[in-house]
């Protein structure tokens, strides 16, 4: 537990001030403070004569109430007495100590001091006396002059200001010494030693918050008359600030605001006609605003006290009026101090009140005969469930609509006036009734039944003078109240209360005494008068009374069940209660509705349980904490309201404002999941620097300290705000509004759906969306007849595009599951603008009639059309124009009120669209007025158009279409054109052809004369030639018998066999026919394909010894065995076998160097993952993160690794003989090894690029036929040592790579440091034991098999 000092305990009540606790800041207007528990006690008093409670002092270190009387005993009560919330009859059992002093002398002045646990007394001999409770030792510290009247500790707790009978301020510390004394009265006047009294009539001291600054209120004698004055001081020097004007100040009250703003006072004002004014002073002295308390006139008022709460937005003071006691409590907002509470005493108990430091909404009042009241205030929204404002002001009651007028108080729409001041109210709004009940300081109720909603406008600025109501039967003090239906109200009413004296007639004549939940039927004796409102002829009788053994914290109406209401008791605990049959258990599903801390703030929704409606029970305690059902669901919530979208009363949404401004947006279906909570704490936690983008479930409020007062329901879709400074603020948040669209569609209301997305801007493509536009195609007649707009379905038409804004703008916002009921299906093909607006351009033909507007919009689905009909707008337009021809001489109006005229649908196309692409759409026509018109309308310079089309004019129709065409680059078009305009034009069309390569079948197709047709097919060849698409190029040149050409292009592919094909059907000798092989086969074989140039060689040029070379070349070991043997010839023999075993031995010793290289990369790859792996154990341990490790640290990690060719891009030595000894093969490990780049030792991808460079030393399949050959080969020649010992090796080198391979990849995604798991000799056993039976090793010989 943390302890505060003595000196941090004294200023709990200005930093509670200062800091502006958020439930205490909230200084709106939009708000009700509502008496939620008031607790009564009766001190026991010692002595049995007239003794009277005058002095009250708090310790906040243990909470306890120190009282003193006019006896000289001291009263010690703790407050946690009152926290059985049950009034006591009886005396309450307190600690009594007596102050022994002498005859005639007594306690003028009482405080405790928290700094030394004691009280602190001054008298009016002037004894200064430091009893220690504790102890019960009373010390004399001081003896002032005068006496005693008035004496305050500073907020800081180091210094004490008192006040003498003399009228001498004396500043002294806690160890008693003066340092400095004032004169606080002027004017020469003293008052006698005897003057002293308990009366505050003379000086006063009130500290401002920090303890800079103090005010005195001292008399001065002025003129001849005795005034008084405040003076402000400096604490540590006794400086004199400033001070006031001279006025007619009420006794002695004097009270500077905690915060230090203000410094309030009473007094007289000579135009109030004796009405005493509450005046507000800067620490200037100067006077900054005021107030007055009572009516003009009533002289009959007095004040006795004024106390400021500990966060400086409340003002109680204790007004004296004619026929009792009234304790009021002030608000100030917006430049206007309301009148939020007056709680009525009989005049003889003299109440007298304080605020409790460490509850800024718990006031305390005390009468002489030691009856102690604890009152608990709340907060609570003015706003009503329909966004109805109600707000008290004395015995007025303001009353705006937000949904017809965003109207922040002191303004309204109209008012209700009553005959005394308002103390609770409580409204009904069902089934088409309006009705208010309102309960008054003096014990009465008054109701009030008002008009249809819709006629309010009507009764704007009007005040309604609300009669009491007729009751028999006794209220006693009413702390709650609510509607259960229109003719039934349960309340909360207290008896026994020395406050019931000043009620009502009846509430003072009964014998009930404690608290009592009533239920009362209200009836009107008078018929309600439509379109106006009703303040009279209203009776109540209670009909039940059930006593409570514990105070109720709140009601709450139950919407699921007829007459029945939930009752929250104090602890939290929630029981129900039905209409004749009493209290019940609170069950929702298995299990009991029960909050783990008392909730001042209770309200019910009823929401759609898979269609079952059931209560969804909210509960707001003091400390943010919002619980659902008794169940948490966020820690940190300043404020929560319900949203309905549909008609009926099931609430759709829970809004939630959070003390970090976060207004979160919540689907009740998503609150609840069988029947626990799904959301937590976590979700309403917003990191500011890493926002949820996910679900857009929350606003980010832009002003800090607002609150949500109300929502508007339906297609309003909206929240309503109110700042700190009191203004009103309504937002739209998306997420509602798009959740009243889905709504909307789901009941096919298109037009509401529609202007929802025109007024909120939101793409108009959600409708289409939401709803699914292949459903939309078929309602889209209903949407045109809903609309009935022409203008709005013109704006829907312009927006639509090609895409689902739900999964895209809109992704992040969580769709209602009511887009089902819309028809909703996902679209997966087809074209949605062109098939939605070709719905609606039928609809408007068919079901339109024809109007300007209708042909404006047909010609609006014809441009936005994926793609866009120019071309048939254009010849809409152009009809259009045609009849404005025909029509110009006639009388016939009818047409043109029908359809507007061409240039204004022209206009209309041109802003559409863009005006080239408009203009080549009537060029693309041929029709050359058309596209003149379009110029001219599009604003284009005549110079620049009208040459050309003038030229196109002067030309023949298939060559002014061909020119066109060439234009708009329609050249399959322009093609047709210019074959048809005779064979003179040919050249342009073989050049349109070159141009357009792609036009070379529709040019063969089109062109029937075979000449023609050949040189086509020839510029054909030579396109593909350009391209070097060779072997198309030749067939090609066949087509057309262009041997040469043909035989050229197959040459430049390197297809030699076509070669010789064509060679052949040109007829060539056998010389010419041998030439040109032995030129083929030294190309191919340059190529990189000596097997194929072996294939020529043995063929064509009858070159034995050559072709075998090429085979050997090829490593085709066996091939040129086979024809060595085949020709016999003994030296073609010799040849194979040197050049077999020469490669044999050449790979014998690559495989034993990279065997080497194997063990070299895995030895170093674990020995890395070693390295790595100890050192983020050790970072782990350190409680440090991996990621915090720079390049440098890893470096070191590691040691620097020479002799792997690995790291250097040096290519590996080659030899004839090589695994993969082919130049393509060579190649590939070039551009790998290249592309991998060096491995950096050391650096953070050193470990992988090693796993990558085993894996890419593995045998290719090439290499394998090629050796599985060269074994068949030394076999045959009888070098069966040769091919063991290859075999072998080659063997031994693929154990070994696979084997690290596997090691590699199991490592890598392991964390284990076993050596003996992961050894390599492990792993190669393995491998090699299943390694002959694999198809990886298939091009092994068995008959070299070990055993």
């Amino acid at each position: 537990m943390i302890r505060l000092d003595m000196q941090q305990r004294q200023l709990i009540p200005w930093l509670l001030s200062s800091l502006k606790l958020w439930r205490d800041s909230y200084s709106s207007d939009m708000k009700n403070l509502k008496l939620f528990s008031e607790v009564s006690q009766n001190i026991q008093l010692h002595s049995t004569e007239d003794e009277a409670v005058q002095f009250a002092a708090y310790d906040i270190d243990q909470s306890r109430l120190f009282f003193a009387s006019s006896t000289n005993f001291v009263y010690a009560l703790h407050l946690s007495s009152f926290h059985n919330g049950r009034d006591s009859a009886k005396g309450l059992p307190v600690e009594v100590c007596s102050i022994d002093l002498e005859a005639e002398d007594f306690i003028t002045a009482f405080d405790y001091l928290a700094e030394k646990e004691s009280l602190l007394i001054g008298t009016s001999r002037g004894l200064l006396l430091v009893h220690e409770v504790e102890s019960n030792v009373t010390e004399l510290v001081g003896n002032i002059e005068g006496g005693v009247t008035c004496l305050s500790p500073s907020p800081t707790g180091d210094l004490l200001g008192l006040i003498s009978g003399f009228g001498q301020l004396l500043v002294m510390t806690y160890d008693w010494d003066l340092m400095y004394e004032r004169a606080v009265s002027e004017g020469g006047y003293v008052r006698e030693a005897d003057d002293v009294s308990v009366s505050c009539e003379g000086p006063s001291i009130s500290w401002r918050g920090d303890g800079k600054y103090f005010a005195t209120m001292g008399e001065v004698f002025e003129s001849g008359s005795m005034h008084k004055k405040i003076k402000i001081w400096e604490s540590d020097s006794g400086a004199l600030q400033s001070s006031s004007e001279t006025k007619d100040f009420m006794k002695g009250i004097l009270e500077w605001m905690p915060s230090g703003a203000k410094i309030a006072a009473v007094y007289k004002k000579k135009s109030d006609d004796g009405c005493p004014s509450i005046a507000f002073f800067e620490r200037n002295g100067l006077e900054r605003s005021s107030f007055s308390i009572g009516e003009p006139g009533d002289a009959n008022v007095a004040f006795e006290s004024l106390k400021w709460n500990s966060a400086s937005d409340l003002l109680a003071g204790v007004v004296s009026c004619k026929t009792h006691d009234a304790v009021r409590v002030w608000f100030f907002s917006n430049n206007h101090w309301y009148l939020k509470q007056e709680i009525r005493y009989p005049r003889e108990a003299g109440v007298m009140v304080m605020w409790d430091p460490t509850k800024p909404t718990q006031l305390i009042c005390w009468t002489l005969a030691g009856k102690v009241t604890v009152c608990n205030f709340m907060w609570v929204t003015a706003v009503m469930e329909d966004s109805t404002a109600f707000v008290v002001d004395n015995n007025k009651i303001l009353v705006t609509p937000l949904s017809l007028s965003l109207m922040p108080p002191p303004m309204y729409l109209f008012s209700l006036s009553f005959s005394s001041a308002v103390r609770d109210i409580a409204y009904y709004s069902r089934n088409s009734k309006n009705c208010l009940a309102v309960f008054l300081s003096d014990g009465n109720l008054s109701f009030v039944e008002f008009p249809a909603r819709d006629t309010w406008e009507d009764l704007e600025g009007r005040d309604f003078n609300a009669e009491v109501s007729e009751c028999k039967t006794a209220l006693g003090s009413v702390t709650h109240l609510l509607w259960l239906d229109v003719h039934s109200l349960l309340c909360v009413s207290a008896y026994g209360s020395s406050q019931n004296k000043c009620l009502s007639s009846g509430s003072s004549e009964t014998e009930l005494h404690g608290s009592y939940l009533q239920e009362l039927e209200v009836v009107c004796h008078e018929d309600h008068v439509p379109d106006q409102v009703t303040c009279s002829g209203f009776g109540a009788s209670v009909t039940s009374q059930t006593p409570l053994e514990s105070p109720v914290m709140a009601l709450a109406w139950n919407p699921s069940k007829r007459d029945s209401a939930f009752v929250e008791f104090e602890g939290g605990k929630v029981l129900s209660y039905a209409s004749r049959s009493g209290f019940m258990e609170t069950r929702i599903g298995n299990d009991s509705v029960s909050f783990p801390s008392a909730c001042p703030l209770v309200r019910v929704a009823q929401i759609d349980a898979g269609g079952v409606q059931k209560p969804l029970v909210c509960g707001l305690d003091d400390m943010g904490r919002l619980y659902i059902n008794g169940k948490s669901l966020c820690n940190n919530c300043s404020s929560f309201s319900f949203y309905s979208e549909l008609d009926n009363e099931v609430v759709t949404h829970l809004i939630i404002l959070t003390k970090q401004d976060f207004l979160f947006i919540i689907d009740t279906e998503d609150v609840l999941q069988g029947g626990e909570v799904a959301l937590g704490n976590v979700y309403f936690v917003i990191d500011g620097r890493k926002r949820d983008e996910e679900v857009m479930s929350y606003v980010n409020v832009w002003e800090k300290g607002a609150k949500v007062i109300g929502v508007l329901n339906g297609d309003e879709a909206a929240v309503i705000l109110q700042t700190i400074r009191g203004n009103l603020e309504c937002i739209y948040p998306r997420k509602l509004v798009l959740s009243s669209i889905t709504n909307a569609l789901a009941q096919q209301r298109f037009k509401d759906a529609l202007n929802l997305v025109r007024r909120h801007r939101i793409d108009f493509n959600v409708i289409v969306d939401l709803y699914g536009w292949q459903a939309f195609l078929q309602s889209a007649v209903e949407f045109v007849a809903q609309v009935n707009n022409l203008n709005h379905v013109t704006e829907f038409v312009c927006a639509m595009k090609n895409e689902d804004v739900t999964e895209t703008l809109y992704k992040t916002f969580s769709f209602s599951k009511k887009r089902d009921k819309a028809l909703q299906a996902k679209d997966l093909s087809g074209n949605k603008v062109s098939s939605v607006l070709q719905a609606i351009r039928k609809t408007l033909e068919e079901h339109i009639p024809e109007s300007p507007s209708r042909e404006l919009c047909i010609l609006t689905t014809l441009a936005r059309s994926d793609p866009p009909a120019i071309e048939e707008s254009l010849m809409r337009i152009k009809s259009v124009r045609e009849m404005e021809l025909q029509n110009s001489s006639s009388d016939d109006n009818s047409s043109k009120k029908s359809r507007p005229s061409a240039e204004e649908a022209l206009k209309h196309l041109l802003w559409l669209l863009d005006s080239e692409a408009v203009f080549e759409a009537a060029l693309g026509l041929y029709d050359l007025n058309l596209a003149a018109i379009v110029a001219l309308n599009s604003q284009r310079d005549p110079k620049e158009f009208l040459p050309y089309l003038q030229e196109l004019e002067r030309m023949s129709e298939p060559l002014m279409h061909f020119n066109i065409d060439l234009k708009l680059q329609r050249f399959d078009s322009a093609l047709k054109s210019i074959v048809s305009a005779g064979d003179e034009y040919f050249p342009h069309c073989m050049d349109l052809i070159k141009k357009n390569p792609q036009l070379f079948p529709l040019g063969l197709q089109l062109i029937t004369d075979l000449e023609k047709k050949q040189a086509v097919l020839e510029a054909w060849g030579d396109h593909l030639t350009d391209e070097k698409r060779f072997e198309d190029a030749a067939t090609t040149y066949l087509c057309c018998f262009n041997l040469e050409k043909a035989s050229k292009a197959y040459r430049e592919s390197g297809d030699w066999s076509g070669v010789l094909r064509v060679g052949a059907l040109m007829k060539l000798g056998k010389d010419e026919i041998l030439k040109l092989a032995y030129e083929l086969c030294e190309e191919v074989n340059a190529l990189g394909k000596p097997g194929e140039a072996a294939k020529i060689a043995l063929e064509y040029c009858g070159d034995i010894s050559g072709g075998v070379n090429f085979l050997i070349n090829a490593r085709e070991w066996e091939e040129a065995l086979r024809v060595a043997f085949m020709h016999t010839e003994d030296g073609l023999v010799s040849v194979v076998k040197s050049s077999a075993l020469e490669c044999a031995n050449g790979l014998v010793s690559e495989f034993k160097e990279s065997i080497e290289k194997v063990g070299k990369y895995l030895t170093r790859y674990l020995a890395v993952r070693q390295r790595r792996l100890l050192l983020a154990a050790k970072l782990k341990s350190e409680e440090r993160s991996v990621i915090d490790l720079d390049d440098d640290t890893a470096s070191e990690a590691s040691s620097n690794l020479s002799g792997m060719s690995a790291y250097t891009l040096g290519t590996r030595r080659g030899s004839a003989a090589s695994v993969t000894s082919s130049t393509a093969t060579k190649a590939r490990d070039l551009r790998r090894q290249r592309k991998s780049g060096k491995i950096r030792a050391g650096s953070a991808g050193e470990e992988m690029a090693l796993v990558d460079h085993l894996k890419g030393m593995r045998m290719t399949e090439g290499g394998k036929r090629e050796l599985k050959s060269l074994l068949i080969c030394l076999v045959t020649l009888g070098e069966k040592e040769s091919a063991q010992k290859l075999q072998q090796t080659a063997e031994n080198f693929q154990v070994a790579q696979v084997a690290a391979v596997e090691l590699a990849d199991d490592t890598v995604s392991s964390e284990s440091v076993d050596e003996e798991l992961y050894s390599f000799e492990r792993y190669a056993l393995k491998t090699r034991s299943t390694a002959r039976g694999s198809d990886a090793f298939s091009w092994m010989l068995k008959v070299f098999f070990s055993p």
